[in-house]
């Protein structure tokens, strides 16, 4: 049985807060958790940010996910969090994830409340990400951008914290086998960093 109240009372206690975001130190996450030797590992990380939205549902909290649009060059038709790279203008991680958020799918940061970040990942195309948890209060409204979104789906979280969820898969990437994360959910098949990113955050939860 799920316990939501223990879930909110961990993310708050072990989130990094909102002040200290930018200080992280130590490892980051990233394709080297399931992949110790990565020939192919870049050179160097072009920061970035999403928000990971915690939808506070009253028959049960869920997970909002975008799939990506086939004509994107980012990613084309995978599921992600909402986010993008870290501009100038943005004052920090937060500011990257909230304006990202709201330029591809609409959800307007006064439904937002930022709670912290968990460990920084870091992906085989060459991003460091701040992954940001974000509690959204019912009743937004969302415009999505079809030149990046195609849809939106939610998840409970019920599912996705259960450990046995989290399978391990293989596959082979730029000529390579590579290891990573999958938690399928009916049709859809949450994968790859998002799902890399979802395990590092229920590792930070339930360590």
């Amino acid at each position: 049985m799920f316990d939501l109240d223990d879930f909110e009372r961990r993310l708050r206690a072990r989130l990094t807060p909102p002040g200290r975001i930018e200080r992280q130190d130590g490892q980051a996450r990233g394709d080297a958790d399931l992949n110790p030797v990565w020939p192919d590992r870049p050179a160097a990380f072009r920061p970035a940010a999403v928000l990971a939205p915690i939808v506070k549902r009253p028959d049960g909290w869920t997970m909002l996910f975008t799939q990506r649009a086939e004509e994107t060059p980012a990613h084309p038709g995978q599921i992600s969090f909402p986010g993008g790279r870290v501009q100038d203008s943005d004052a920090n991680a937060i500011a990257t994830a909230l304006r990202e958020t709201h330029e591809e799918i609409g959800l307007a940061p006064a439904f937002i409340e930022p709670l912290g970040a968990w460990d920084l990942y870091e992906t085989g195309t060459g991003f460091r990400i701040t992954p940001i948890v974000g509690l959204i209060e019912p009743g937004f409204d969302l415009t999505l951008d079809p030149r990046e979104v195609a849809n939106v789906f939610e998840t409970p979280l019920s599912f996705l914290f259960d450990p046995a969820n989290h399978e391990r898969r293989e596959g082979e990437w730029r000529g390579f086998k590579r290891a990573y994360y999958a938690m399928p959910y009916g049709d859809r098949f949450i994968w790859g960093a998002t799902a890399g990113m979802i395990r590092a955050l229920y590792e930070r939860l339930y360590p």
